[in-house]
């Protein structure tokens, strides 16, 4: 029996009561873990391959035709503006597509034998197996996306997972898991749970949970992992402050939509957004100025007006939180070149700061808000070090035609991935994803999530006719 609590989702724009969930408690999760590692530990009731691919192609068929209702309840409970969120359902569909795909290539390899005479008449390969129980926990920003990366991924591999979404944005987890009902997932090997904090801890520290894929800040991120029971393995994908070097050759026709888009994208609540560009000073404050202009143009508010460009942020509390951070910017010499203000309890003008000081919050921490900041160089090496400065390393961008810098720059700066004339939050869910150092471990990505949420096992044959 559930508890007695309900969960309260409200809309990030207007504080409007959205509905109420029912939270579990001790007894759901251990329900949840019980039923999760019955299914893996009885290889039995593993799903073969060609059911999981016709499974997940029946998800994407329901998913296309609740495309309007699935954008609807992302913009509502997760403030992105609607247009935004119709690409977001339109990934996840085509996510769960290319996990259907990958689970053909989830495939083992020869290993030589004969090489010594210790390893003759043997034959040698490995199988991958999936790794146990997932357990995942999600973040507000992608409602849909994310939950899809963390249990398409685990399901396409083999693996029963247990999914506890962002208590902001936890209706989308529920509508996705009654397609995969409907679809025929098996019970148990896709199992919701709303869970406060205590609850979460115990699900992910079980002796029982053998994965954890947890996309949040890094501070719950790194306690959970020092919790974990010996043999889990994780991925954590964590914050950023992504940076962007700009050399004078940069083209600005394409280079400013781009930075624009980067750095207001979802009123900035994106780990990879752009947050701080260091251009060359012959162009620094001419760039600051296009991207200001072009910043004071975007329609800000109500997510579900389709004009809207830049929605509210997730809660009224980090409104005041990104003011705090802008003043102090101000009061250490930055320079407000356009917004930097409130516009209501819920959404925060798009401000571009110029050269606020190194040891202000928006140059020294992810501001996760709609606020890019932009410094002069005269050194490019001396920009890079500013940028790998602090702790944070995820997805980085340089803009140049000459390539001998372009090259350069990428083998210098201190991030996964770095992007060639275009901005940090570029991504595509087949590819590498994933933060270094604070901003994480492991890496995301559907084909490698559901790598990581597999083994090797190793089989070798001996036979005096080999």
């Amino acid at each position: 029996m559930k508890t007695s609590l309900m969960l309260k989702v409200f809309s990030p724009f207007d504080q409007s009561l959205l509905g109420e969930i029912p939270m579990d408690g001790k007894k759901e999760v251990e329900i949840a873990l019980e039923k999760a590692n019955s299914l893996f530990q009885d290889r039995k009731k593993w799903i073969p391959s060609h059911q999981k691919i016709a499974i997940l192609e029946k998800v994407g068929d329901l998913m296309k035709s609740k495309i309007e209702e699935l954008t609807i309840t992302a913009t509502k409970e997760g403030g992105k503006p609607y247009q935004d969120s119709k690409v977001e359902i339109f990934r996840a569909i085509n996510g769960v597509k290319i996990a259907s795909e990958e689970i053909g290539r989830l495939t083992g390899h020869q290993i030589p034998m004969g090489l010594t005479q210790a390893s003759v008449n043997r034959l040698a390969f490995t199988m991958r197996e999936p790794i146990g129980v997932v357990v995942s926990i999600s973040a507000f920003n992608h409602p849909l996306n994310l939950i899809v990366h963390q249990t398409v991924t685990a399901f396409a591999a083999g693996c029963p997972v247990i999914i506890k979404p962002a208590s902001t944005t936890p209706m989308s987890c529920l509508a996705f898991v009654k397609i995969l009902e409907e679809a025929g997932v098996p019970e148990g090997w896709v199992q919701p749970l709303i869970l406060d904090n205590e609850n979460s801890e115990a699900l992910v520290t079980d002796s029982r949970v053998n994965y954890l894929s947890f996309i949040g800040s890094a501070k719950v991120g790194w306690y959970l992992k020092s919790k974990l029971s010996p043999g889990t393995r994780c991925a954590l994908e964590h914050g950023g402050a992504a940076p962007v070097i700009v050399e004078p050759d940069a083209d600005f026709k394409e280079m400013v939509p781009a930075l624009v888009k980067g750095g207001f994208y979802h009123a900035g609540q994106v780990c990879v957004s752009v947050q701080r560009i260091f251009a060359h000073e012959s162009i620094a404050r001419k760039l600051a100025d296009e991207i200001a202009k072009s910043a004071k143009k975007l329609i800000v508010g109500d997510p579900l007006d389709p004009k809207t460009e830049v929605g509210p942020l997730i809660l009224p509390k980090e409104v005041y939180r990104i003011e705090e951070w802008v003043n102090e910017a101000i009061k250490q010499g930055g320079e407000i070149l356009c917004g930097g203000k409130r516009i209501s309890e819920t959404c925060f003008e798009p401000t571009v700061v110029w050269n606020p000081s190194q040891e202000a919050k928006v140059s020294k921490e992810e501001i996760f808000g709609p606020v890019v900041s932009v410094y002069p160089y005269s050194d490019r090496d001396e920009a890079i070090k500013l940028a790998n400065s602090l702790p944070y390393h995820f997805q980085a961008a340089v803009f140049t035609k000459d390539l001998d810098i372009a090259f350069d720059t990428v083998q210098k700066l201190n991030a996964n991935a770095v992007m060639v004339n275009d901005h940090t939050a570029f991504r595509v869910d087949w590819m590498p994803f994933g933060g270094r150092d604070t901003s994480g471990e492991g890496m995301g990505g559907i084909p490698y999530s559901m790598k990581e949420m597999t083994r090797e096992k190793l089989m070798v044959v001996k036979s005096k006719y080999l």
